[in-house]
């Protein structure tokens, strides 16, 4: 026998399937904030390696790079990011020829760090200068 009855949801299922549906979107809405953060770090890390390659070029753009450290901060779209750039003599390359004089050949140290994050990753760039008059013989 059929009911002539008003067809419909209850309170309740409306209230059950309520509950699914925001269950879900606040599983989302997690996700989305997970992604912005990952985004954001992304960014933060790029800018660092853009910085590094930069103050590596200003290292080396001179030819043979004279001796001595330089340290700085900059800013880049709210975060400091902390540079220091080093230049060192170094006796040999490692696998390298070993009859180099000491002040033949230059170490180039390049750090960049985020300045907030004490505990974050920093970038290190490396490279060895040579004199130009320096050749390898066999």
């Amino acid at each position: 026998m059929r009911s002539n009855g008003p067809k419909g949801f209850t309170l309740i299922e409306v209230i059950a399937a309520l509950a699914i549906v925001s269950t879900a979107l606040l599983g989302l809405l997690q996700l989305h904030l997970v992604s912005l953060r990952t985004a954001d770090k992304a960014q933060v890390i790029a800018q660092a390696v853009l910085l590094a390659q930069e103050k590596m070029a200003d290292v080396l753009c001179c030819g043979y790079p004279p001796l001595g450290a330089k340290s700085g901060v900059v800013e880049a779209n709210g975060s400091e990011l902390a540079w220091r750039t080093e230049v060192t003599d170094e006796r040999a390359l490692p696998g390298g020829p070993s009859d180099l004089r000491p002040r033949d050949l230059r170490k180039v140290a390049v750090d960049v760090s985020l300045q907030k994050d004490p505990g974050g990753k920093t970038i290190h760039f490396t490279t060895y200068v040579a004199k130009s008059g320096i050749r390898e013989t066999k």
